[in-house]
């Protein structure tokens, strides 16, 4: 699906195509397209309208998981990540944004399930003049409507950290381990993300290309102050997680040693009861049968009684117990 927007003479409006003549050097306009699930009739506007380099098309139209920028003659490519809000319940997870910036134009690639292109648009259709700052600031608002929506998943992770370390002693929920390393990859994945977009911005924040005036350059500092907060929070998380999983192994085990302890009490008090009943064997008379000898029972049953409360002190003086 194809959207474009042109903004000239103080209006912005939706057109039906791009006119190759919006592409001419002394074009006094400010025009975005935005590629919604791009095909082939999509790829043919790249290529042949406005002539992108084959190998940032092939890019564009494919899914590429690594956010970069590349500038190339007479326009900047660039790549980000935004939050995937469909596939929360998979754990965390993005997808990307191809940005191509012209002297006068934007071009936006995605798989149709952005949200920040979405409010952009519905900005383009409500104000007119929601393009007069160029193409340059549109980037700008998109990217950093992209890292705002970055703040609920971080602090949604942030919580179920939390929520974590109160259990993680007790470890009483099932698959508490398999929930810790969950949370792990998702940390993981989130670095992946945001440290190479934190490069990115940064290029952009650094007066590095012509496409980029030095007001915007400003504004791109901020996102990137942002990106910077982000990736040392994902550091900071997944530090915590790893205090949080050395210490549930740690109560683990704490548990173990606990139960072994009393195990091996109760073992080591019936193992002189078994050798004694094992030397009478079944040779002592019981009184509640005929001809039983209970003066023989007794004294037997007190022999034993005498070493289990012997062996118990023994232990409590030990301080194994």
């Amino acid at each position: 699906m194809i959207s474009i927007y042109v903004h000239r003479n103080g209006e912005t409006c939706s057109a039906p195509r791009v006119e190759p003549a919006w592409l001419e050097p002394g074009a006094d306009l400010t025009l975005w397209v935005d590629l919604s699930a791009p095909g082939a009739e999509e790829g043919r506007l790249l290529s042949d309208v406005f002539r992108f380099h084959p190998l940032s098309v092939e890019d564009a139209l494919s899914a590429i998981h690594h956010p970069k920028v590349e500038p190339y003659p007479g326009y900047l490519y660039l790549i980000l990540h935004g939050i995937d809000f469909e596939g929360r319940h998979r754990g965390f997870a993005t997808r990307d944004i191809d940005f191509f910036l012209g002297r006068n134009y934007l071009v936006t690639v995605h798989d149709g399930r952005s949200r920040s292109i979405a409010k952009w648009k519905q900005v383009c259709d409500r104000h007119e003049h929601a393009l007069a700052e160029g193409p340059s600031a549109l980037l700008h608002r998109i990217v950093d409507t992209m890292v705002e929506n970055y703040r609920p998943e971080i602090d949604a992770l942030e919580d179920q950290i939390d929520e974590l370390e109160e259990i993680a002693i007790l470890g009483r929920r099932p698959h508490l381990v398999r929930m810790i390393l969950g949370l792990k990859r998702d940390l993981a994945s989130l670095r992946r993300v945001v440290l190479p977009q934190r490069d990115a911005v940064g290029r952009l924040a650094r007066r590095e290309f012509s496409q980029i005036n030095d007001e915007i350059t400003y504004r791109f500092r901020d996102v990137y102050d942002h990106f910077v907060r982000m990736s040392e929070e994902a550091a900071l998380f997944q530090d915590r997680m790893t205090s949080i999983l050395e210490a549930h192994l740690s109560a683990v085990s704490n548990r173990l040693n606990v139960i072994v302890k009393v195990l091996t009490v109760i073992s080591t008090i019936f193992l002189p009861l078994t050798v004694l009943t094992g030397m009478w064997g079944m040779n002592v008379p019981l009184p509640m049968f005929p001809g039983g000898d209970a003066a023989q029972f007794w004294w037997v049953a007190a022999m034993m009684g005498a070493i289990a409360f012997g062996m118990l002190a023994v232990l409590r003086w030990k301080k194994w117990m």
